[in-house]
């Protein structure tokens, strides 16, 4: 019982991570748009560093990298291509860029759902290993969610969402952490090799995002120094990222 307490208390503080985009409040409408493809790039650098310093060396560790684990990363991307031709096709009633970003963003929102699965899986998973690890495990699993919400956030905001709509549904999105800690608590014998799976998918559906959607929006920008901070952010979501393997 006190395994499920300590697991169920730290992803509903992970959860409220969702709300980080909180703060872009104060910031005026208007100069929030012109930062937000700074955000948009962080969050595509954030994406792909997670992929390939968290999620694959994750995915691997234990039986190297085997085509089980390609095959799941390729269909990570189909399913993310299916997903989004089918949402594209909902709303082609909406006029041109904010049509194609806002299923970019609904792409984003279903990537973080599972990311967020796998987060309470990892968390409840620790705790059964003992309450130390558990803590350890939360506390590098907050530091890597507050960038990766911050890109989140704008990834939503770009796609034509009002804050608190992109807020709400990100926090929605947190709650999958949830039914992570629910089904490993649950189903311990099982929970291994769902993660076996979910880790590569996940990683195919965020190079999707980043590799498809995001970086080619960046490449919109011709101008040379609005061009030159957006690799800077690009670069910098994925040192971050980094940083969070070095801290963990």
């Amino acid at each position: 019982m006190q395994i499920w307490i300590y697991s169920l208390s730290s992803v509903l503080v992970v959860s409220l991570i969702a709300f980080v985009g909180i703060l872009t409040f104060p910031i005026k409408e208007k100069r929030l748009k012109n930062i937000l493809l700074y955000f948009i790039s962080f969050s595509a650098g954030a994406l792909l560093g997670d992929v390939f310093i968290h999620l694959l060396p994750e995915a691997v560790a234990e039986r190297g990298f085997s085509l089980s684990v390609s095959i799941n990363i390729l269909l990570g991307i189909i399913v993310s291509l299916i997903l989004e031709k089918f949402i594209h096709a909902r709303h082609i009633h909406l006029a041109g860029k904010i049509s194609r970003f806002r299923s970019v963003s609904i792409m984003s929102l279903f990537g973080d759902a599972i990311h967020n699965f796998i987060d309470g899986l990892i968390i409840a998973a620790s705790f059964l290993i003992n309450i130390q690890v558990g803590i350890a495990s939360t506390i590098a699993v907050i530091l890597h969610e507050i960038p990766q919400e911050m890109g989140n956030f704008a990834v939503l905001l770009h796609g034509g969402f009002t804050k608190s709509r992109a807020l709400f549904l990100n926090f929605l999105t947190a709650l999958t952490a949830f039914l992570g800690v629910i089904i490993l608590l649950t189903l311990d014998v099982y929970a291994k090799s769902a993660t076996q799976f979910l880790i590569p998918f996940a990683a195919g559906n965020f190079i999707y995002i980043a590799g498809s959607d995001l970086i080619p929006e960046l490449q919109r920008e011709v101008k040379l120094k609005k061009s030159i901070i957006q690799i800077f952010t690009f670069i910098l979501g994925i040192a971050v990222m980094y940083g969070l393997l070095i801290v963990g």
